[in-house]
């Protein structure tokens, strides 16, 4: 087995347990966490490409909300404490990667000479 078919069969293998936790999720899971997707069956059929991708963390939320162990207070607040040291951050390292990039360039080699092509040069090749 090539390094080619070990990823496709490896793949068969994530799909297959998705497919299977999506069958389980959306006739059981979603009624029991989701009270506004109760009678919503078309929606689900949406659900069913991202559930076989991500289904680890589909099982880890269903965890959660199913043993409510989740922090209602500090499920909607956005983690805005951090943004500003975040933009601080970008301000300073994106012109000095910037700048980095723009002295540690690639020369020449001495000895090359660029060389123009004629247009009966490119159209024979």
């Amino acid at each position: 087995m090539d390094q080619a078919q070990a990823i496709f069969f490896a793949f068969q293998i994530w799909c297959s347990i998705g497919a299977l936790i999506a069958l389980f999720f959306l006739t059981i899971g979603i009624d029991r966490i989701d009270e506004d997707a109760q009678g919503a069956y078309v929606f689900r059929l949406l659900l069913i490409p991202a559930i076989l991708l991500i289904w680890p963390l589909v099982l880890w939320r269903w965890f959660i909300l199913e043993t409510e162990r989740d922090a209602w207070p500090n499920r909607h607040r956005p983690p805005r404490h951090a943004h500003f040291w975040v933009a601080i951050a970008l301000a300073v390292f994106i012109p000095v990667i910037i700048l980095v990039s723009l002295s540690v360039r690639q020369t020449w080699p001495v000895d090359f000479e660029p060389q123009k092509l004629s247009l009966l040069e490119e159209r024979k090749s």
